[in-house]
């Protein structure tokens, strides 16, 4: 699916509506030094193997594109959910 650069919607912080830049949100860096990752890493160690079980078989073969605006009068940027989609690009 094809989403546009520009986006006119309402802007929280500036209280109206006004053009938002769009793109599409990618995660971050996974930090190993983090509390949750050093938690699962402590279950996993040992003879125990997977502390929970694998998920084999996907129910879904899509995900969320989460959208990332940004205003471009006061830049205060937010995120909106998007649909299911195997490809999207922005134009």
């Amino acid at each position: 699916m094809k989403i546009p650069k520009m986006l006119r919607t309402f802007c929280p912080k500036c209280k109206t509506h006004t053009e938002f830049t769009v793109t599409i949100h990618k995660a971050g860096k996974r930090q190993g030094a983090r509390k949750g990752e050093r938690d699962q890493a402590i279950r996993k160690k040992g003879y125990g193997g997977q502390k929970f079980p694998m998920q084999h078989n996907q129910a879904k073969v899509t995900k969320k594109t989460t959208l990332q605006l940004q205003c471009k009068e006061c830049k205060h940027s937010l995120m909106r959910e998007g649909v299911r989609l195997k490809k999207a690009e922005v134009v």
